[in-house]
C-alpha cells in the first residue's frame, strides 16, 4: 500500500499517464510475502486499451520472473520520476526540517504472457521505433531471418491490464505560496534532476489555478 497524504494525491489521468509516458523504465514486482520477484525494464503505454491503459513491453526468457507472472497475473509497476533534497532555509517559517521532494506512480494490473510470435515482435518493434525515432539515421529491426529468430526467442512478452493507479506527487503542496515559490527559484537554479523537479511543480500549481 502507498502512503499518499491527501495534499500530495494526484487523480488527474492524463497526468499519470503523461508522467508514465515520460519515465517509462520501470520496477515490476510480482507482490508474494516470502520471495517477491522483480524485474527492471522499459514498459509502454497504451492509452487506449481498458479504463486505464495497459503496458506492453518484454523480458529475457533467462530471467525466470516471466515464469512467476505465468503463475500468478497480480503485479505492481512502479513509475519513478525525479527528486530532490529541499533545504529548510527556503522556508520563512522556523524552525522547519529538511525534506524530499518526487513524483511516482504506482500501477497495478493483470499480467499475461504473449505467447505469439508475431505479437511479441510487433511489442519489441515497438520500443524500437519509441527508443530510436530521435535519431537522425534510426536503427530498425531489418535482420537476416535467422538472427531475429534467435533474438526472439531470447524474448518472453508481456502485457498488463491497469486496474488501478496511485500517484503521489510530493512537491511542496503543504508549504505555504511564498514557500513553494522560494523552493521552485531555488531548484530551477540547480542541478538538471532539481531543474526536473521545478518543473513538475510549476505544472502542478498551474494545474490548481484553473
Amino acid at each position: 500500500m502507498l502512503f499518499v497524504p491527501t495534499s500530495f494525491a494526484e487523480h488527474d489521468l492524463p497526468t499519470l499517464h503523461a508522467f508514465m509516458d515520460a519515465h517509462s523504465f520501470v520496477t515490476l514486482i510480482s507482490p508474494d510475502p516470502c520471495d517477491p520477484w522483480i524485474t527492471q525494464l522499459p514498459l509502454l503505454l497504451e492509452r487506449s486499451r481498458g479504463r486505464l491503459g495497459a503496458l506492453e513491453g518484454h523480458m529475457a526468457r533467462a530471467n525466470g520472473h516471466w515464469q512467476r507472472i505465468q503463475g500468478s497475473e497480480d503485479v505492481l509497476v512502479l513509475f519513478q520520476g525525479p527528486h530532490c533534497y529541499v533545504s529548510p532555509s527556503l522556508y520563512s517559517v522556523h524552525p522547519s526540517v529538511p525534506t524530499w521532494n518526487y513524483a511516482s506512480v504506482h500501477a497495478h494490473g493483470r499480467a499475461r504472457l504473449v505467447e505469439d510470435g508475431e505479437r511479441a515482435k510487433a511489442l519489441m518493434g515497438k520500443l524500437v521505433e519509441r527508443s530510436e525515432r530521435a535519431r537522425a539515421a534510426p536503427w530498425t529491426m531489418d535482420l537476416p531471418a535467422d538472427y531475429l529468430e534467435g533474438m526472439m526467442r531470447g524474448i518472453v512478452g508481456i502485457e498488463i491490464e491497469i486496474t488501478r493507479l496511485q500517484g503521489k506527487f510530493k512537491l511542496s503542496q503543504n508549504r505555504a505560496q511564498e514557500d513553494r515559490a522560494r523552493v521552485m527559484q531555488s531548484l530551477e537554479c540547480g542541478e538538471a534532476h532539481e531543474r526536473e523537479v521545478a518543473q513538475l511543480m510549476r505544472r502542478s500549481g498551474e494545474k490548481r489555478e484553473i
